[in-house]
C-alpha cells in the first residue's frame, strides 16, 4: 500500500507550509455575512444568530 493520493485528489494535499488561519473578525468585519467565490460560483457565508458558520451554495 502507498501513501500517494490518486491525481483526482492533487489539490487536497496538504501544503508544506504552515497551516493558514484567518480569523472570522477579519473575514466578516462587522457583517453577519460575506460571499466567497470559487471557480465562478457564489457561496454566502453567513455568521448564526448561535454564533455557528453556514455556508450556502
Amino acid at each position: 500500500m502507498t501513501d500517494e493520493l490518486p491525481a483526482d485528489d492533487a489539490d487536497d494535499r496538504p501544503d508544506d507550509g504552515p497551516e493558514k488561519l484567518v480569523r472570522a473578525e477579519e473575514l466578516f468585519g462587522d457583517r453577519r455575512e460575506v460571499w466567497i467565490e470559487l471557480d465562478g460560483v457564489r457561496y454566502r457565508l453567513r455568521i448564526t444568530r448561535r454564533g455557528k458558520l453556514i455556508l450556502q451554495k
